[in-house]
């Protein structure tokens, strides 16, 4: 299995292999996720103080908070790390 890191800011990295989403945080969809998150602590906190623009959700149910827009990130997937 081929282990790739994608970078999302900040020094910050996730697995490849464990992504299912990355999303927008603007719906009350997606606030009322992360805040459930906080409340199971599985929630992970990677925009070093600055505004959440995107969400990233793993396969092991954590949800990852980024200050990068939803859209550089897929693009790092795609490229193959970044």
């Amino acid at each position: 299995m081929n282990v790739r890191l994608i970078n999302i800011g900040f020094g910050n990295a996730v697995s490849s292999n464990r992504v299912v989403a990355v999303v927008i945080p603007d719906s009350s969809p997606m606030k009322r996720l992360k805040d459930e998150a906080k409340e199971r602590g599985k929630l992970i906190d990677a925009t070093q103080g600055r505004k959440t623009r995107s969400i990233i959700i793993t396969d092991s149910d954590h949800i990852i908070l980024s200050a990068l827009q939803a859209e550089t990130i897929t693009q790092r997937f795609s490229e193959g790390g970044g």
